[in-house]
């Protein structure tokens, strides 16, 4: 990209004119290209115009120092940003170097400040900063803010989250500032403020943000660049440029129904001017990322037919210089129009402000005396093509080239500060000790400018004048100090005591000298503001205090001070008054006050007197004195207080009350009632008791605390609880109650409180344990299960609802049908869920009917719906199979076999078991049958237990047979042969025949092995496989191998293996290549520096790095020295070393960081060094270290090292 010019030189040959009018008429487009960062990857010529450069400042001014980072300083994210611009120390921007700095002074308030730090795309990071907290009385107030003016308090979300937490043991603030996800536009300058009171401290710290390659087809440039809305869960996602166009009250958004376009061709095809319109009318709102995702997308040059060359991108010219912008035209015919700020420039004869050149086929515009309303967009049209560039104006600094003077004078004299100044109509600016003077209508300051001179006037000095007075330009400030002084005081009269009675009038005068000098009276130190009861009159050199009525508080020391002078005048005031005491003030009827007993009791009663009076507090005859314990009178100030720690009943009476002092004697009496809360209940009863439920009954309490009962409160608890529960909240006034809600078996406790006016009594002793219990539901689902001709066997399930009580048992009862004597069948509960019902008549018809028992009784009866006949009812066998018995049933040898046949009949029907048509031998299967089923038991299987089964199950002539099919199954025996048929090439031909025994279980597959002769270790060729040849293949020439094969079925494989007798040896004919010996080549060096260091130079504040690269084996060790002293354990330094290249890195580096720098490298066959020099330039003055808060000794070796240096040069 060419860099911005200052001037063109004006062309050899005789130049064609045309004179322009200046063109004010259109807004400047928004220079939205100057905010574009270029890509990290990008090596193609940048298409947007570089940032102008500030205008440089002079050496000694006040303001704070600030440049752009050069190219290799400023990470890539940040560069050409408004924000990516750094500044010395704790400073402004470069945008707000013209404004007031309004700032509390510096202080070290930040123990620990947040560093600079590098995160890669959507990675996260936290920023720490630390408070200490010993001096300060409550927690500080910090600010976090990216670049100069986005504060993040807002943007806290998903994206972005503060924390805050205090060590109460070290009294230490955290402050972090957490970063999730971070995105390209994370990147920039942050700052950190932190404020208490009139403390103030501030580090500014940088984030890089490292970003991936990514292609921008893919990306929905619409949902890309659209920014989230304040207030919305996604606004924590840094959106910093959301603020810009901040509106109160947003529409609803509506549904997008307009069909999908490519906004990329669209910005692809159009012009750098239309962005802003084609950004808004598709909703993109982030229009810097937008600028950013169209600079990473490759470019097509489209060649120009118009312009042979066109406007550079940029030019800088100084303010009142003259600048040619110069454009070359493929057709010499075609008219051409330049533009300023999208207006077209006119060319008139009377004005010379834009000079229009021809040469040959350059066209030239020359724009003369430049102003700041020349910096602005400038094109130029051939046709239908245009071309664009920026034009910057830097105004040049304003200087002063004579300083204000000291000025010492009195008050009242008018005083008049002078200051010359490099330029006619340059903007100065008054301060007053560090803070701008206030020039408006109704100032004290008047401000007045005669060409070059700047005058700062006040007319009425006073002491309030005195301070630094300083004028500040562009380039350079001048200040003095100006001092005023008062004139010698001399007193005529001075103030004289007095002693006045209580509401007379006091009147004191005194007289001074100067006269119009006001003053100030106090009393006892206060300042005395006139009002009502007090006049202050100031007349010539009479200054009167006058008090129409006097009272107490107009007694002391009174002290007239006049204004500006360290000298005063005093006199005493001294009022008496006789004593009182002011009952009316306790607003007590009859002076009577009622107190709870066991209460502390502080009566406090106001009395007056001048001087203050004697108090005697009398109960009786008995005085009571101030050093008493329970009871004491105390007396202090305007008021004497009756204190009583712990009242009781004894302490009711009347109390008197003696005052006298030398103006008199008063008295007064004061009645003293106690009451009480009354006397606990006795214990309450419980005389009925339910499921979850019970009454209660007490009695009043004998002593009603002298109020009458308005009512009880209920309490109740678990037994073994000790947590009381209140069961009412509105006072019941009977002496009854019934609580619910309880927990059915679990012992509870009940109490009762009686309450009257005063309080609640204390409570009852607890009532004796009760257990709310209930009965069990009825018993579900009653069947018949059995009938025979003397029984009835019943079952039933138990019931739904047991409760706390549990269930006892059961009781079966049956009646004859058509009786209702029920007589119970069993004498004892029965806890079983069936029961046989004996001793009955055959042929009679019963009911039955069956109840639940626990500790609250019977429940409700269960009966069966119809009667039963006793009589036993034949029922043909059945067996049931079970599905997994209907097929082979298979087990292996050693396991055990445990199968159970279930089986139909009435009576119990007849079992037995055949096994292939003989009886089997109880000592080698056990079985067991029951009414229901029967049993087959094998504890070890062997495989002469399998075969068929064969059940026959018999009722009377009623017969039914299942036959089961069990088979025993083992591991199967290996081959029985196995040869190496044939060897050729890497190949071995194997046969075998297959086991004798195949485990009684079909052979599945087999598993062929192989073995080196030399070290006999098996490895497996190939699993499950099914043929009895296989040919191996892949044998190693030269080495001889046995072969063996083990068989597998359903089990497993063979335990052992049948291996082959021979073995087979792969020989291959042919040279064998010899292969030759090399030695390892010694790669041990010395350390040698393939590049040295390079002389440099640093600009203050602003990180730089030293760079060397070194070759050595062993690894070197790298030692880094400045000025032949190791750096070690330096926080403002860091050391790298990759590959060989060691950096150094100086964080913000000062002026005395300059210096000798050298780098080291040892290992065990040597060392070597190389040196640079590093120079920091910009540095700052003696007022801006001092503000800075620097010691005396640092900025003297820092003034010593500057001057050296210049001497130097």
């Amino acid at each position: 990209m060419p860099e911005p010019t200052k001037k063109d030189e004006m062309p050899n040959g005789q130049p064609e004119e045309t004179i322009a009018p200046e063109s004010n008429g259109a807004p400047p487009l928004p220079e939205i290209s100057l905010e574009v960062s270029p890509p990290p990857d990008d090596d193609a010529p940048a298409a947007t115009s570089p940032s102008p450069t500030p205008p440089a400042e002079d050496g000694n001014s006040l303001k704070k120092l600030s440049v752009e980072l050069p190219n290799d300083s400023v990470p890539v994210p940040a560069m050409g940003r408004k924000d990516s611009v750094w500044s010395l120390g704790e400073g402004q921007p470069p945008e707000d170097l013209d404004k007031p700095i309004d700032t509390p002074p510096l202080s070290t308030l930040l123990i620990e400040k947040p560093q600079s730090g590098t995160v890669a795309l959507g990675g996260d990071i936290t920023f720490v900063a630390k408070v200490e907290a010993k001096d300060l009385l409550r927690k500080p107030t910090i600010k976090w803010f990216k670049g100069k003016w986005m504060d993040l308090a807002s943007k806290t979300g998903k994206h972005l989250q503060l924390k805050e937490t205090f060590d109460r043991f070290t009294k230490i603030h955290t402050f972090e500032m957490h970063i999730i996800k971070a995105k390209e536009n994370y990147a920039g300058n942050y700052r950190c403020e932190v404020t208490y009171k009139d403390k103030f401290d501030s580090c500014s710290f940088d984030l890089e943000v490292k970003e991936t390659e990514q292609g921008s087809q893919n990306i929905d440039i619409r949902s890309a660049f659209k920014r989230s809305s304040e207030g919305q869960e996604d606004a924590g996602e840094l959106d910093f440029s959301g603020l810009l166009k901040h509106r109160n009250q947003r529409e609803p958004k509506q549904q997008d129904d307009t069909p999908e376009v490519d906004v990329w061709e669209i910005l692809k095809n159009a012009r750098p001017d239309e962005y802003e319109k084609i950004a808004f009318m598709y909703g993109i709102t982030d229009l810097r990322g937008l600028l950013r995702r169209m600079k990473k997308i490759p470019k097509e040059e489209k060649k120009s037919e118009a312009f042979a060359k066109k406007l550079e991108p940029a030019y800088q010219v100084d303010k009142g210089g003259k600048i040619r912008l110069v454009v070359d035209l493929a057709d010499p015919t075609v008219d051409l129009k330049w533009y300023k700020n999208g207006q077209e420039i006119r060319p008139t004869p009377n004005q010379r402000k834009y000079i229009f050149e021809h040469k040959g086929t350059q066209r030239i515009m020359v724009i003369n005396n430049c102003t700041m309303n020349d910096d602005a967009a400038y094109s130029v049209a051939a046709g239908d093509e245009k071309c664009t560039t920026e034009l910057f104006v830097k105004e040049l600094p304003v200087k002063i080239v004579k300083g204000i003077e000291p000025v010492k004078t009195t008050v009242n004299e008018r005083i008049e500060l002078e200051c010359e100044v490099s330029e006619e109509g340059a903007q100065v600016k008054w301060m007053k000790n560090g803070v701008e003077v206030p020039t408006g209508v109704r100032s004290r300051y008047r401000v007045k400018c005669e060409g070059t001179k700047h005058f700062l006037v006040i007319d009425d000095a006073s002491r309030e004048d005195s301070g630094t007075y300083s004028i500040m330009a562009t380039g350079g400030t001048s200040e003095a100090h100006v001092q005023v002084d008062l004139k010698p005081l001399k007193i005529y009269q001075d103030l004289q005591n007095m002693t006045v009675m209580l509401g007379q009038p006091i009147k004191m005068h005194c007289e001074i000298y100067p006269g119009n000098v006001p003053g100030r009276w106090y009393r006892n130190g206060q300042l005395i503001q006139p009002n009502d009861h007090i006049n202050i009159i100031h007349r010539n050199k009479v200054h009167r205090l006058e008090i129409e009525t006097s009272s107490l508080h107009d007694a002391g020391d009174y002290t007239f001070v006049p204004e500006g002078y360290s000298q005063s005048l005093s006199a005493k005031i001294h009022i008496i008054d006789p004593p009182r005491v002011h009952l009316d003030s306790l607003n007590f009827p009859d002076n009577t006050v009622i107190i709870v007993a066991g209460n502390k009791l502080r009566l406090e009663i106001p009395i007056s007197g001048e001087p203050a009076p004697r108090v005697v507090w009398m109960k009786g005859e008995r005085v009571i004195l101030e050093s008493g314990h329970r009871v004491r009178a105390e007396t202090y100030g305007d008021q004497t207080s009756l204190t009583i720690d712990i009242t009781e009943r004894e302490d009711s009476g009347n109390y008197k009350i003696v005052l006298q002092n030398e103006a008199g004697e008063a008295t007064a009496s004061v009645k003293i009632k106690v009451v009480d809360i009354p006397d606990p209940p006795d214990a309450p009863l419980v005389p009925v008791v339910g499921g979850d439920w019970c009454s209660m009954t007490w009695e009043a309490p004998k002593y009603d605390g002298g109020s009458p009962i308005l009512g009880y409160f209920i309490e109740r608890k678990k037994k073994q609880s000790s947590r009381w529960m209140r069961l009412n909240f509105d006072l019941i006034k009977e002496t009854s109650f019934e609580p619910k809600k309880m927990i059915e078996g679990v012992p509870y406790e009940v109490r009762v409180f009686a309450v009257n006016a005063i309080g609640v009594s204390k409570p009852s002793d607890p009532s004796k344990a009760f257990i709310p219990l209930a009965v069990t539901s009825e018993p579900t689902m009653l069947v018949v299960d059995d009938v025979t001709d003397t029984t009835v066997t019943v079952k039933w399930r138990p019931p739904e609802t047991i409760g706390a009580a549990g269930l006892d048992g059961y009781l079966v009862e049956y009646c004859i049908e058509g009786t209702d004597d029920w007589v119970v069948s069993n004498k004892e509960l029965t806890e079983k869920t069936k029961y046989t019902i004996t001793g009955l008549t055959p042929g009679s018809k019963i009911l039955v009917r069956v109840k639940a028992i626990n500790a609250a009784g019977a429940s409700a009866p269960r009966t069966l719906q119809h009667s039963i006949l006793v009589k036993e009812v034949v029922e043909p066998p059945k067996i049931r199979v079970p599905r997994h018995l209907k097929q082979t049933y298979t087990r292996r040898v050693g396991e055990a076999v445990n199968l159970v046949v279930p089986f139909l009949g009435k009576p119990r029907p007849k079992v037995t078991w055949l096994k292939e048509g003989k009886p089997i031998e109880p000592s080698h299967v056990s079985i067991r049958n029951t009414d229901c089923d029967s049993i087959i038991f094998i504890r070890k299987a062997e495989r002469s237990h399998s075969g068929k089964y064969e059940m026959t199950v018999q009722v009377e002539n009623h017969v039914d047979t299942a036959i089961i099919d069990i088979q025993i199954v083992d591991l199967p025996e290996p081959p029985q042969c196995v040869t190496i048929e044939d060897v050729w090439g890497g190949n071995v031909a194997l046969v075998w025949t297959p086991p004798k025994d195949n485990g009684n279980a079909p052979i599945t597959g087999y598993t062929i092995q192989k073995a080196d002769k030399k070290t006999m270790e098996w490895y497996t060729c190939i699993e499950h496989y099914h043929r009895t040849c296989i040919t191996i293949t892949e044998l190693v020439v030269g080495n001889e191998y046995f072969f063996r094969i083990f068989s597998e079925n359903m089990c497993g494989l063979s335990e052992t293996a049948t291996q082959t007798k021979k073995s087979a040896l792969i020989v291959k004919e042919g040279m064998q290549v010899k292969t030759p010996e090399y030695s390892d080549h010694d790669f041990k060096e010395a350390p040698k520096f393939t590049q040295p260091l390079i002389n440099t130079f640093a600009i203050a504040g602003y990180n730089t790095t030293l760079n060397c690269s070194v070759r050595a084996n062993p690894r070197p060790k790298v030692i880094w020295m400045k000025n032949k002293i190791t750096i070690l354990d330096d926080p403002r330094y860091r050391m790298f070393s990759n590959q060989g290249v060691c950096t150094l890195e100086i964080r913000k580096p000062s002026p005395y960081d300059g210096g000798l720098y050298t780098c080291k490298a040892i290992n065990d066959l040597g060392e070597a060094q190389v040196d640079c020099k590093l120079e920091v330039k910009g540095g700052f003055t003696f007022y801006e270290l001092m503000q800075r808060g620097v010691p005396l000794h640092l900025i003297d070796k820092y003034m010593n090292e500057s001057k050296l240096v210049e001497q130097e040069k």
